[in-house]
């Protein structure tokens, strides 16, 4: 039973978007899309209640041939690692719908058919089990999400998406010419199966090529530096519901991409690589970082902030310890949760405003102490303050940056600094200050709800983390001790 409701989970929002183009009311429309990833959501709650951390591997397994000619197969679980990953996307694309209420004012219906695809293909890529069945996921993500950029974007949108979309699928390329070679080391016994290609033990030459085409695939999409120059330009053009789930959900696709192929099949080479990681990561942590302290578009400074935040990411998987492997996850999660609200925030504010400079506002807080507030907590957790969750993520990836190199970790923690800079600079210009508006409308019902629960979330993971990274403790030791680290 369990193994099919894992399927509903995948498949439950097509049958969404199909209700959606069928509904001639606009009104009903909203209430739909609504209704619909709030049951994903609950239903990935269910699975996480009868998920067995303790005993590791994947879980809820579900098969199906699927082509006859190739042993390909419909085949999807869940281990500790994508359960983590299918509760923060069906939560982002949850907080997405009531973010695009007042957004979305025109082509409502395809908009959220839209959304509520792009959610089936973003669940579909963490929970499958057979490499073709990825790739189909994976490429399946950049059709929705490149149309509800040029469609719904601003004035230079077009150039956007395209962007966009070329960057990651030239990507995807090098991953499909590696997926093929992968899969043909294990001939005579052709197989797609994940579970069994991770059990490959491809030599080492095989492995530096392996490793930098899916580098290519992954890094574009998280946007690992000198690769992120996509990023910025889709944020600041995309609605605010596309922003949010590019950078709650989205980025996070690239990380899980090296979690789940890279690393278990080509140790030896993320060990010989490792330095040249974590010299990109440092970049991305230091370099964004300073660009977005002169950037006056508060988009653009949120935007930079996930490049920078994901440089923590990625030196901590590639650090190839626990603390580190551990609080990247963690700060996947986290990460996911608190850019998703801090765009939402800034829609809220461009909603009243029409305008994203830091110099149109100031003194909003005189006039909506609420979105002050929630706005406040996910700026404290973006800057890593204790009691929230974004502290023990980004503590345990300083952590395990140390272990693997001292100029890394020392780095990392210099990069810390720079981010409280641009962020408390951004809140103090935005919320403080003399007021350069006659009114602003606080929080509505709808918002406060959606931006508070999220808040919740971020403190009572920030207090009580081993909540969340029990789950995905047995699947980081399982794998550091297949790598023999």
């Amino acid at each position: 039973m369990l193994e099919n409701l894992l399927t509903a989970v995948v498949f439950l929002p097509l049958l969404g978007a199909l209700l959606v183009s069928l509904c001639r009311s606009e009104e009903r429309i909203r209430w739909i899309a609504l209704a619909f990833t709030g049951a994903e959501l609950l239903l990935s709650v269910v699975l996480m209640l009868f998920f067995d951390p303790a005993k590791g591997g994947f879980q809820f397994v579900s098969s199906v041939r699927w082509l006859k000619a190739i042993p390909v197969t419909y085949k999807v679980g869940v281990d500790g690692l994508s359960l983590i990953m299918l509760l923060m996307t069906t939560l982002v694309t949850f907080v997405a719908v009531p973010s695009a209420w007042n957004y979305i004012d025109r082509r409502r219906r395809l908009f959220y058919a839209l959304l509520l695809v792009l959610e089936t293909s973003m669940v579909g890529v963490f929970v499958s089990l057979d490499i073709v069945l990825f790739y189909i996921f994976w490429e399946a993500m950049l059709i929705p999400m490149t149309l509800i950029i040029g469609v719904w974007g601003g004035e230079r949108r077009i150039y956007s998406a395209l962007k966009f979309f070329i960057y990651t699928f030239a990507g995807s390329i090098f991953l499909l010419v590696g997926i093929v070679v992968l899969v043909f080391l294990n001939a005579p016994d052709l197989t797609f199966d994940i579970q069994q290609l991770l059990k490959l033990s491809v030599p080492l030459y095989i492995q530096k090529w392996l490793f930098w085409a899916f580098f290519l695939a992954f890094a574009v999409k998280v946007p690992v530096w000198p690769l992120h120059t996509w990023l910025p330009d889709a944020h600041v053009e995309a609605p605010t519901p596309g922003s949010v789930i590019l950078a709650g959900v989205l980025l996070k696709m690239g990380t899980y991409g090296f979690l789940r192929f890279s690393i278990p099949l080509f140790p030896e080479a993320c060990k010989l690589y490792a330095p040249v990681i974590f010299a990109l990561g440092i970049v991305a942590i230091i370099y964004t970082a300073l660009v977005a302290l002169v950037q006056e578009d508060v988009k653009r400074i949120v935007a930079y902030s996930s490049v920078s935040h994901m440089g923590f990411v990625m030196i901590g998987l590639f650090s190839l310890n626990v603390h580190g492997v551990e609080g990247a996850i963690f700060q996947m999660l986290n990460h996911g949760l608190v850019s998703a609200s801090l765009f939402f925030v800034v829609g809220v504010i461009y909603e009243r405003l029409h305008t994203r400079s830091v110099r149109g506002m100031g003194g909003i807080s005189t006039f909506a102490p609420k979105l002050a507030t929630v706005a406040m907590v996910f700026t404290l957790a973006s800057v890593g303050l204790p009691g929230t969750s974004s502290f023990i993520g980004e503590f345990l990836t300083i952590l395990g940056g140390l272990r693997a190199s001292v100029w890394a970790g020392v780095l990392m923690a210099l990069g810390v600094i720079f981010g409280a800079a641009y962020m408390l600079y951004m809140y103090r210009n935005v919320f403080f200050l003399k007021p350069r508006m006659e009114s602003f409308a606080d929080l509505d019902l709808r918002e406060f709800a959606t931006l508070g629960l999220v808040a919740i979330l971020i403190i009572w993971w920030g207090v009580f983390p081993e909540v969340i990274m029990n789950f995905f403790h047995a699947y980081v030791h399982e794998t550091l001790k297949a790598l023999g680290v």
